[in-house]
């Protein structure tokens, strides 16, 4: 009985939970951790830092188990992800946990210090990233 094949697109989707794994971690760690020692704009900032670091080190384990064949698929999955971390982060955020659209949107205010939308941009181009490095 041969095993079944998965698609390594589906496969780098079904990835994408295994994120929201470890950014469930990392804000676990914010709020329990290190949140109430410092300032919350700098809890944030530290946050996001952390979860650039583990994001890049989980796609590019990512990158080694399941090394993608093309740089087009690369850019695929990274705008996959980006989408779906946009949909969770608003849906979860404002149906699940109660906030206001107007909080959800304050994360990606450059200008105030907020720098969540560095997380998105490393999202979206780290599987690219690492097929270059690979090819």
């Amino acid at each position: 009985m041969s095993a079944v094949r998965i698609p390594i697109f589906l496969k780098y989707i079904l990835a994408w939970f295994g994120m929201v794994i470890l950014a469930i971690i990392n804000g676990t760690l914010r709020v329990e951790l290190y949140g109430p020692l410092i300032s919350e704009l700098s809890a944030h900032q530290l946050s996001t830092l952390s979860a650039l670091l583990v994001f890049g080190l989980y796609i590019w384990l990512l990158s080694i188990i399941w090394p993608l064949p093309s740089a087009k698929l690369a850019l695929l999955i990274g705008a996959a992800w980006v989408c779906m971390t946009i949909a969770f982060e608003f849906l979860f955020g404002h149906y699940a946990i109660g906030h206001s659209w107007n909080k959800l949107f304050q994360d990606y205010n450059l200008l105030a210090g907020r720098v969540w939308l560095l997380v998105l941009i490393w999202t979206g181009i780290a599987p690219y990233v690492f097929y270059r490095l690979r090819t």
